[in-house]
């Protein structure tokens, strides 16, 4: 391991947000290492909100946040080439086969890797699926097809959101082992959002809201 291993991936400072003039998150910073880490908290608690003012698709009211040093505020573009993030709920894809849509992924993210995006296909149980557009799919395949974008794109910071919801037990076991191989990523970030820290998963770190 290099002495840059455990540099943090994600800095936040002073991060500030609300709906009118109630306060969701004031004055929040943290620094994300690499491995996996948890958003947690109940309904309504802000982990959803959270992960989107991470991934720079909602913006703070105040606050620094930094890739590798590359700040949102001043390389907003180059900032978001460094973090997947999807809301599972959004229908801006459903036009598209799935596949067409991970085949897209490549011209956002340079460290797309289309073997990956395969291998995690099949994991998934995804081949039945991919030639179909994505409002045909079931809420669970759907969720397979951002999993599988979300570990493919290559990204120093991957933001997932409830990652087991929906999902059969077969993919459960799958994203499981997949979460255990990026526990001990030497140079990437995972950070999920979930109401509890997942079973047998070494968490690097664990923030409440």
């Amino acid at each position: 391991m290099n002495a840059d291993a455990e540099e943090p991936v994600l800095r936040v400072q002073g991060l500030r947000f609300g709906w009118g003039n109630a306060p969701l998150f004031d004055q929040l910073s943290f620094e994300l290492p690499p491995g996996v880490s948890l958003v947690r908290g109940g309904d309504g608690s802000g982990k959803s909100t959270l992960l989107q003012l991470l991934a720079g698709a909602q913006n703070a009211d105040a606050g620094v946040l930094a890739i590798h040093g590359i700040r949102l505020d001043l390389q907003r573009d180059a900032y978001r080439h460094q973090v997947f993030w999807i809301d599972p709920q959004t229908e801006a894809h459903d036009a598209l086969a799935a596949k067409g849509y991970l085949d897209s992924l490549s011209h956002h993210y340079p460290h797309f890797s289309v073997d990956t995006m395969r291998e995690l296909a099949e994991g998934f149980g995804l081949g039945p699926h991919l030639a179909k557009p994505m409002y045909m799919l079931s809420t669970g395949s759907r969720r397979k097809v951002w999993l599988t974008a979300a570990f493919a794109a290559g990204t120093p910071l991957t933001l997932i959101d409830q990652p087991f919801s929906a999902l059969d037990a077969p993919s459960i076991r799958f994203l499981r082992e997949l979460l255990g191989d990026a526990a001990d990523h030497p140079s990437r970030a995972w950070l999920l959002a979930d109401h509890e820290a997942p079973e047998h998963l070494a968490l690097k770190k664990t923030i409440d809201v």
